[in-house]
């Protein structure tokens, strides 16, 4: 695989990935966030009406159950650790890939699109590590209960 090819398919096609993840994982974390808010700050008010208004009582209730539940999903799906997670990855490939087609240390001397990749491929590597090993924990917390 030659240079451009590999900046292309590979490099590119990771910084997308990435990007599109990152930011998936951002509105997924914000709009839960959002909505725990609202529901948690509407509780003390509507508990205010809740001797007049009866049906106050299971709107105060149902509120109740929305936060845990977007507390649960928060989580379990790990959004504001994977945004982040996901944005440094990003941007750590698009430096590399800066620093390389600029002819920047470290690629300025020798066999820089070998470091290149090297450099690269860790980056994903640990990405995907990182991924492996939080899997591997919950299977574990799984089979201890």
């Amino acid at each position: 695989m030659n240079q451009d090819d590999y900046i292309k398919d590979r490099v590119d096609g990771q910084i997308e990935w990435y990007d599109r993840k990152s930011g998936a994982n951002q509105r997924w974390f914000r709009w839960l966030r959002i909505v725990e808010i609202i529901a948690a700050g509407s509780i003390p008010l509507l508990v205010g009406y809740a001797d007049s208004i009866s049906e106050f009582k299971v709107v105060v209730g149902i509120l109740g159950l929305l936060i845990a539940v977007i507390a649960g999903v928060l989580a379990l799906y790990q959004f504001q650790e994977n945004w982040t997670g996901y944005r440094t990855t990003c941007e750590a490939l698009k430096q590399e890939k800066y620093l390389f087609l600029t002819k920047t240390q470290p690629y300025d001397q020798g066999d820089s699109f070998a470091v290149f990749v090297q450099r690269v491929e860790n980056l994903i590597s640990k990405e995907h590590s990182t991924w492996s090993q939080y899997m591997r924990t919950g299977e574990k917390l799984k089979s201890q209960n």
